[in-house]
């Protein structure tokens, strides 16, 4: 599967359930990785694995585990919106590596090892989506 094709998909819960289940495969990550901000550094530490954890799901070409999987897609799902949302990747990289006040001088990125982190970088996209800054 492309990037191309999951991102049609990242709004469909449903499909995203059956690809959890099944495992993104490493090229699927791998795409995500060099389209999206982070690095392979960056996303050890959001998947909970270290770097040769990762050189060897690449060498074996095996599938992530569901809940690994469940958190690269997260992840996929939250640079799509915050590229909407900021109007490029780019300028959603810079919101991301900057301490936001509105979720504790916290830097969003440090919180994407955690769904609930997560959960909370998305609700704040949609305040600032929806002009609600505070």
């Amino acid at each position: 599967m492309s990037v191309i094709a999951l991102e049609g998909m990242l709004d469909d819960n449903v499909r995203l359930i059956g690809l959890t289940r099944e495992g993104i495969s490493y090229e699927l990550f791998h795409s995500i990785v060099e389209q999206g901000l982070f690095t392979i550094k960056e996303w050890s530490v959001f998947l909970h694995l270290t770097e040769r954890t990762l050189q060897r799901y690449k060498k074996e070409n095996r599938p992530f585990e569901p809940l690994q999987s469940e958190r690269i897609l997260e992840i996929a799902r939250l640079q799509k919106r915050g590229a909407d949302v900021f109007g490029t990747l780019e300028n959603f990289n810079e919101w991301m590596s900057s301490k936001i006040i509105a979720l504790g001088e916290i830097k969003p990125k440090e919180l994407l090892d955690s769904s609930f982190g997560i959960s909370m970088i998305d609700a704040e996209l949609i305040r600032i989506e929806h002009g609600v800054l505070a």
